[in-house]
Formats: structure tokens, sequence, C-alpha cells
């Protein structure tokens, strides 16, 4: 919410602005507006029942490769199979934070309570080659760095930066 402005470049959040209240998320988006820094928010959770199965499928799996995680902890055995803290945990914050991920249409709502009109932004969910498991995403460029992403890219603002994260 308040990055030194000695350190220029574009700003990026991987899978971690779900853990954000609106307020604090509108903060991180407005510091950026403020220094006249990109940004880009990328989150492949998402509030959606296949996101919160894998999540599932995720902390069973958890059963099958821990005796070969290494380095090699009795301790590890014994939260997993004894006392099943470790895919418990796992299981609860995967859930919570596919239930706090933001929406694509949300994070438009937030960008337009920003303090700023020469911005271009863009959100939606990316899905790749594969079309299955999308990563949402929010960029962020003041507007003329977007216009000059544009009309240097034939595909547009989104498919250049997406693909180079």
């Amino acid at each position: 919410m308040n990055v030194p402005r000695e350190l220029p470049g574009f700003r990026t959040m991987f899978t971690s602005f779900h853990h954000f209240a609106p307020d604090d998320a509108r903060a991180i988006l407005q510091d950026a507006v403020d220094a006249r820094q990109s940004i880009g928010i990328f989150e492949i959770t998402r509030r959606a029942p296949s996101a919160v199965g894998f999540m599932l499928l995720w902390s069973i799996f958890l059963f099958l490769c821990t005796p070969w995680i290494r380095p090699f902890r009795w301790s590890r055995l014994f939260c997993t199979y004894v006392i099943p803290i470790i895919p418990v945990v796992l299981l609860f914050d995967g859930v919570v934070s596919c239930l706090r991920t933001y929406r694509p249409g949300e994070l438009r709502e937030i960008t337009k309570k920003l303090s700023t009109s020469d911005y271009t932004w863009q959100s939606g969910e990316y899905y790749g080659t594969r079309k299955r498991m999308p990563i949402t995403y929010l960029i962020g460029l003041p507007t003329e760095a977007a216009q000059a992403k544009v009309s240097a890219s034939p595909v547009g603002l989104v498919a250049p930066v997406v693909a180079a994260a």
C-alpha cells in the first residue's frame, strides 16, 4: 500500500490479492496509480465449485505424497496420518482462499473507485491453452504506457502481458 518511490517498475501480485479487504486492495492499486506504475494482479484461486473441489483433491493428494517429501521428518508423518493437522489446515486455507478471491467484475468495481482518469484497466480470466484452470487477472497501465503496448502489439493489451506472466 506504500511502495517506496525509488522502486519503479511493473508491480505484480501472484495469488495474494485475495488476502486484502476491498479497502486495502483499493489502497494497493491507488498507490500504483499515484506512483504512475503499471500493476498486474494474478490469482489462480477462484470462487467456483471446481476450484474448491480442486482444494479437496489437493489435500487428499497430500496423504499420498507425504512419505516422499524431503527432508524426511517423523513429525510430518504424525501430523498427516495420526492427527491430520496438515491436510486439514491445507484444505481450510485453500477453501478460504477460493471464497475470498475477487471476481473480474469485483476487480473492475474496485478500479472504478480509484482517483484517476488516465489509467487503462483490464480484468478477466485467462484460460491459456489447456483451458482447465483459468487465471483471474487485473492489469493496470498508465494510459500512455497502455497506448504504446496496444500499438506495438496486434493482439492488444492483455495477451502479451498475461502470456509473459
